[in-house]
């Protein structure tokens, strides 16, 4: 039986709608290089303003709908985006963060020191359950459809901002590009509050910017 790719099944609709993938701003436990993995870790002050910065620059794009990940660092991202909109937030926990574990609450170093053969072969592109939490390919079976599911109630043109975490917005990009799971590695890390854009175009998703927003900023989180 032939097996469509989510770019394929999107393809030929011809709508123009746009998929903004927003990483929620900066945690203590990114600042300390601490997994958080599925950990319902707050947002720092310096976290609150980078949302409420980027939030600017987004509502400028005159988004239609948002929808976000209910950990309280994605949720309260997502709330400065519907201050300056007025729009609702729509909540779901399929995209909340890979579940890792073991691996949750350790820093870089730690696991480095505990699990480093199977950091390395996570990095290599095998399929790994790091702390005996998810594979990535299942973080992309949860967390894709919800963003499709949504970008399917825009009206023609639309955009959607999906407010995640840095390791589900990588796979979930990789899953509606229709990339093989081996090369999702390649698309480089978020930093704290940046983003990418997806476009539809005649053959499916398109990347249209990756890692928008920086002034720079360092890559903090639990895929770099």
């Amino acid at each position: 039986m032939a097996v469509t790719s989510f770019s394929e099944a999107s393809a030929g609709k011809g709508r123009g709608r746009r998929v903004i993938l927003w990483r929620h701003g900066q945690t203590s436990w990114n600042v300390e290089r601490r997994f958080q993995g599925s950990t319902d870790v707050e947002l720092t002050e310096t976290g609150l303003a980078q949302a409420r910065r980027a939030a600017r620059l987004l509502a400028s794009l005159k988004p239609d709908a948002v929808v976000a990940s209910d950990l309280r660092r994605a949720a309260a991202t997502a709330a400065e985006l519907a201050t300056l909109t007025g729009l609702d937030v729509t909540h779901d926990e399929g995209l909340r963060e890979t579940y890792a574990g073991a691996w949750q609450g350790l820093t870089h170093d730690e696991i480095i020191a505990r699990y480093g053969e199977e950091y390395a072969a996570w990095k290599r592109g095998e399929p790994v359950r790091r702390g005996g939490g998810e594979l990535e390919t299942e973080v992309a079976d949860r967390a894709a459809p919800v963003v499709l599911r949504h970008a399917e109630k825009l009206p023609d043109d639309g955009t959607l901002v999906v407010v995640s975490h840095g390791g589900t917005i990588r796979t979930t990009i990789g899953r509606l590009l229709g990339l093989d799971p081996h090369h999702w590695e390649s698309l480089g890390g978020l930093s704290n509050c940046c983003w990418s854009v997806l476009g539809e175009g005649a053959r499916g998703w398109r990347l249209l910017e990756h890692n928008a927003g920086t002034l720079p900023e360092p890559v903090l989180g639990d895929d770099d």
